[in-house]
């Protein structure tokens, strides 16, 4: 096993450590941003010389930032498609940046607050992580780190226009904040489909837990802005910030609701999914997925005991197919991640009871 996969399989992941203001609902905060270097073309017209130069240029500006001075750089073409397919896992990376042809790097700090994806759609997109609602800090970090990483690094910017980026979505501040949200008591009062679609209204995007193009697996929404041209760091975030207060109050309402009117039932659910995770020696990674968030549920409103919001978090995690093929150290077909996954979570979830 790769010695960086090996430290971020041992670490905790920062942004899942399930602390922060909200994590009950709100169990991350991310920034991104998008940039490209002068002197480049953008990313579908690069030459390969030109792919490795930006490579070094990153390479040389990160190594100097005080920020990211214990962060890894890794090239692609040290990795294998399992250490890609991991890296997506923790989202560190993009669907993209993981399948699509070419040179690429990527460099991460050893808390995983901090990623930086070279050569995905633009030249550079730094992703700043935090546990819970907290955007504002997220932003604080960010901007520490891209300011100190312009100042090595030309980056295209336009007077009126702002940064330049490949897709014309991103130009202006090339800005998209984003919060994932475990929503399971909306999708259970079948409440979600009305709050995602006032979403769409205020030109902010759902997504589902591996982002653009991915479906809502267990209850997992990730909020984002869709437009950075004519709005402002500040604009933006406050603006993300007031939409997602409100979805917590909303679910919040969700499963007060389910506590004074349907409690019988829905404990009835609780004990039941427990239960298959407790005995399964057989699990899907959809089924688990379903089944922990209705357990993570079941801890927030206090009917789980001895298991708290980073324990579960990480079993998230585990249980996805390059995770268990790296806990093994070796690769595994379909049928046998399946009963991997089930030893997994039962191993986990020795002594859980409601």
């Amino acid at each position: 096993m790769s010695e960086w996969v090996d430290r971020l399989l041992k670490n905790p992941t920062e942004w899942l450590r399930g602390s922060g203001p909200d994590a009950d609902v709100v169990v991350s905060s991310r920034i991104r941003l998008a940039r490209n270097l002068a002197g480049f073309p953008f990313i579908s017209k690069l030459a390969k010389e030109e792919e490795e130069d930006i490579i070094d240029l990153v390479e040389q500006s990160v190594s100097r930032s005080r920020s990211l001075k214990d962060t890894f750089f890794v090239r692609y073409r040290d990795v294998t498609e399992l250490d890609k397919q991991f890296l997506l896992e923790r989202h560190l990376i993009s669907r993209e940046h993981a399948v699509e042809q070419g040179e690429k790097a990527i460099a991460v700090s050893p808390n995983e607050v901090v990623s930086v994806m070279i050569l995905e759609e633009d030249h550079l997109r730094l992703q700043i992580f935090q546990s819970g609602f907290s955007l504002a800090e997220t932003w604080r970090i960010t901007e520490e780190i891209i300011n100190e990483l312009e100042s090595s690094l030309p980056f295209s910017f336009h007077a009126d226009l702002g940064y330049l980026t490949a897709c014309p979505t991103n130009v202006g501040t090339g800005l998209r904040a984003s919060c994932m949200l475990h929503l399971p008591s909306l999708v259970l009062t079948k409440q979600v489909n009305k709050v995602l679609a006032a979403l769409a209204k205020l030109n902010l995007a759902a997504r589902g837990l591996y982002g653009e193009g991915s479906q809502a697996a267990g209850n997992f929404f990730q909020i984002s802005n869709q437009v950075t041209l004519g709005q402002n760091e500040e604009e933006i975030i406050s603006g993300l910030e007031k939409v997602i207060r409100q979805m917590i109050a909303h679910e919040k309402e969700a499963r007060q609701y389910l506590l004074e009117k349907r409690k019988a039932k829905f404990e009835d659910q609780i004990w039941r999914g427990l239960g298959t995770l407790k005995s399964a020696r057989v699990i899907s990674s959809g089924e688990a997925v379903q089944l922990l968030s209705l357990l993570r549920l079941g801890v927030d409103l206090g009917f789980v005991t001895k298991l708290n919001h980073q324990e579960l978090n990480n079993l998230f995690l585990l249980i996805q197919p390059a995770h268990l093929q790296k806990l093994y150290s070796r690769a595994l077909g379909s049928s046998e991640r399946d009963v991997r996954r089930a030893d997994l979570i039962r191993e986990r979830l020795v002594g859980v009871t409601l």
